[in-house]
């Protein structure tokens, strides 16, 4: 029988990193080092270039100068072995050129955006917020967003092993660029971080705290062990999530023996306290999940966290095709052990409408790939809605597709809104890309614009 997609099972390859000039004589030692990986991150267009050569053509890297120079949210840094998964199947000397293979890549279209990915029309929506969702406005102290009742999202540090293009913090999160002058925390970590577990202590209506920021793999390890350790000693908190785009983009972070011995400890207090400890990543394409990768993941389950899970973004170019995302699932799943969780709609930053779907695009994939893996493992596709939240793709109250506009219900109050009585009754817009509408939604749009202009 023929099905729309046919399932393969998944094997991982680890790319030959001496394929590009500037790797040729590293070692394996080297490259399962975390900290040669950290020391030979690219973080300029002069160190790419000494990595790949001539191999890829000037054209690229004045493309990529241009959007460094005009549009990019986030600054360039790239760990190796996050770059190395970047037209992996490319075979030097045979048919198409490495520039061509390098400009088609769904790992380098979001950690390594160029001027000619940009969207030349609306390179931004006209609603589009440096703070998207509003979290730093939800903050109960600094860096603690209280956005949910009972779930909090603590941002341990400002910083990550990479930086990606679509980051959905490009307000606070990595160096400042042309084109974004990045917030900054006011206190000294150690006091952040002592203020966000007083305030724990003195709410016991949350029970689920997300340890992030940036990147939990950007903090060094004692201060991520202090902090989740007086986590587990707080009654109300039953879970509590870690997340790291590291362990895809450098999983040799995790496979370190100081972090491998660290989360056997905190998994035993855990289990003793009954208290859910888990791991989640953000894998867009399959491309990134190697063997690497898996084994890193294996490493947080052999040391006795209840799961590795993975929350994507759905990115046109990338993952946009139900093929592509079941590949992306069915690599996580089979391949590394981890549990496609999310994929959200990319959110509406500054600079970002070339990456983002539309509702319906939104709604297709999710009908697309049901049935195909198992239920527990089937991602749920969310749009996450200012001052709503997460909700299911198909939880739409209404969406008229021709000006790209749906509205949202919720059903509960922010931190913000304890005396908005209509805060529940209340519909919240969300907008689609201006690209993906028909010819007369975007003739509304540019009228808007003109509008607001005059």
């Amino acid at each position: 029988m023929v099905q729309p997609y046919l399932y393969q099972r998944a094997v991982l390859v680890e790319p030959d990193w001496t394929r590009f000039p500037g790797w040729r004589g590293v070692t394996a030692a080297e490259w399962e080092s975390a900290q040669w990986q950290r020391a030979h991150c690219v973080k300029n267009v002069a160190q790419l270039r000494a990595v790949l050569g001539d191999l890829v053509d000037e054209r690229f890297y004045a493309d990529l100068v241009a959007d460094q120079e005009r549009h990019a949210t986030m600054s360039m840094l790239i760990p190796p072995q996050m770059l190395n998964t970047m037209a992996a199947t490319h075979v030097p000397g045979g048919p198409g050129s490495l520039t061509d293979a390098f400009y088609a890549d769904p790992v380098r279209r979001y950690m390594l955006p160029v001027a000619s990915d940009r969207d030349p029309e609306w390179p931004s929506h006209p609603y589009s917020t440096r703070d998207s969702l509003h979290e730093a406005e939800m903050w109960a102290v600094e860096g603690l967003t209280h956005r949910y009742p009972t779930k909090v999202l603590a941002e341990l540090t400002n910083t990550c092993p990479q930086y990606c293009g679509h980051c959905t913090r490009m307000d606070l999160v990595g160096n400042s660029t042309p084109a974004v002058d990045k917030h900054r925390f006011e206190l000294k970590p150690a006091d952040r971080h002592d203020r966000m577990l007083d305030y724990l202590r003195a709410t016991p209506g949350v029970r689920d705290v997300v340890v992030s920021g940036g990147d939990v793999a950007n903090v060094p390890w004692p201060r991520v062990e202090s902090f989740v350790g007086a986590l587990l000693e707080i009654e109300n908190v039953r879970d509590i999530r870690l997340a790291s785009k590291g362990l895809v983009g450098l999983p040799q972070h995790w496979l370190a023996d100081e972090v491998r011995a660290g989360m056997e400890r905190l998994a035993r207090v855990a289990r003793r306290r009954g208290v859910g400890l888990a791991v989640h990543t953000h894998a867009n394409s399959a491309a990134s999940v190697t063997p690497m990768v898996a084994r890193a993941a294996g490493a947080m389950l052999d040391a006795g966290v209840r799961d590795v899970r993975n929350q994507g973004v759905l990115l046109r170019g990338v993952n946009d095709s139900v093929p592509a995302l079941l590949d992306l699932c069915f690599a996580l799943l089979d391949g590394a052990a981890i549990t496609p969780y999310y994929f959200y709609q990319c959110d509406m930053i500054p600079n970002s409408e070339h990456w983002r779907l539309s509702l319906a695009q939104a709604q297709a994939l999710q009908h697309g790939i049901m049935g195909y893996l198992p239920g527990f493992a089937t991602p749920r596709i969310v749009a996450d809605v200012p001052y709503v939240g997460k909700r299911w793709v198909h939880q739409v109250e209404s969406y008229d597709q021709v000006r790209g506009i749906s509205h949202w219900t919720k059903n509960y109050r922010t931190s913000i809104e304890s005396d908005d009585t209509a805060a529940i009754s209340r519909v919240y817009p969300y907008y689609d890309p201006i690209h993906s509408l028909p010819a007369a939604g975007q003739a509304w749009w540019r009228q808007q614009v003109a509008r607001a202009a005059s």
